[in-house]
């Protein structure tokens, strides 16, 4: 059996946060490019949508990854175990380098199906889900990313059913379900998690996440904490560079010219997706500044990658755009 890829890593591990219609082909793509963590989640994908022969193409592109990204890890959710199995079996085809099980997704869609944050109040449920994926993985290692707990902190007992399956490594939201982002995120949680699955005497990492501002306060919650590592993920929007140890400062002329390349890699890898999902990013790269509020308006009524160059040689007739 190979070496699973999280031994390799240097604590504390820093990693890119799974985020629908944000961590996409083309915006992994960009972050490999100017600040490249030392791991990479897609965004979630349905268990039972991959099994599906109508589902399978559609969602095929949220699995789309390049060589610069590893190790990356793809996210799956849903509530089948038997479909959990043949998910593995595929994505080890497809040669990523983990499968991480999403045990944490408020989401009401997800939740109806019994999947996400739902399977907090399912333990049993979610070991089997655990253990047909690993299952079906074998040598890559599986890893589970959930909530301190799902109405109320259940600490003790949801990270004991989750350590009892050995999974490879556990992220954990210091939030529960009920509290969504509303509250601060509660570390002191996560550490309460670092002690539980050291008492275990289990090899299973612990990844915090949670209102983690810049890498400086990375390091500080996982000294703090004992955690192995760091998810982040709002910190990554309009900023590619938040990786990027060396990078102390961005301009606003590097923003500008980052944010037409994104639309055009994305126009390139995603050419089925709606250029919409490009506007979520418009927010994060244009503020700040004098005039940003109206450069959105008009970026907003964009359609394409062309367009939102046209517009910002407009503004900015001497910066030179990405063509």
């Amino acid at each position: 059996m190979k070496k699973s890829f999280w031994k390799k890593l240097k604590r504390p591990v820093l990693v890119l946060a799974p985020m629908a219609d944000v961590t996409d082909a083309a915006f992994r793509r960009l972050i490999a490019k100017y600040g490249k963590p030392d791991v990479m989640w897609t965004e979630f994908v349905s268990c039972d949508g991959l099994c599906s022969d109508k589902g399978r193409p559609m969602l095929m592109r949220a699995l789309k990854y390049s060589v610069k990204e590893r190790p990356i890890v793809a996210q799956i959710f849903g509530a089948k175990p038997e479909n959990f199995y043949k998910c593995a079996k595929l994505l080890k085809r497809l040669k990523f380098d983990g499968i991480d099980i999403n045990m944490g997704c408020p989401d009401r869609k997800v939740e109806k199906q019994g999947g996400g944050a739902k399977l907090i109040l399912n333990p049993e449920l979610a070991k089997e889900i655990i253990r047909q994926t690993k299952r079906g993985a074998g040598d890559l290692p599986v890893s589970v990313k959930t909530r301190i707990g799902y109405n109320q902190r259940n600490v003790e007992d949801w990270f004991k059913v989750l350590v009892e399956a050995e999974p490879a490594a556990i992220t954990v939201h210091a939030r529960t379900r009920k509290e969504m982002s509303k509250v601060p995120a509660d570390w002191k949680a996560i550490a309460e998690v670092v002690k539980l699955v050291k008492k275990s005497g289990k090899d299973i990492l612990v990844i915090g996440n949670g209102d983690v501002k810049d890498l400086a306060d990375a390091q500080k919650r996982a000294k703090e904490s004992g955690a192995d590592g760091v998810m982040i993920g709002r910190g990554i929007f309009g900023n590619p560079w938040f990786f990027n140890k060396r990078k102390k400062r961005v301009t606003l002329v590097e923003k500008l010219k980052v944010l037409v390349e994104h639309a055009r890699i994305f126009e390139r890898l995603l050419p089925d997706a709606n250029f919409e999902i490009m506007k979520k990013h418009f927010k994060a790269y244009v503020t700040g500044f004098d005039g940003a509020s109206e450069l959105r308006a008009r970026l907003m009524q964009t359609h394409k990658a062309s367009e939102v160059a046209r517009v910002l040689r407009v503004k900015y007739p001497k910066i030179r755009f990405q063509r």
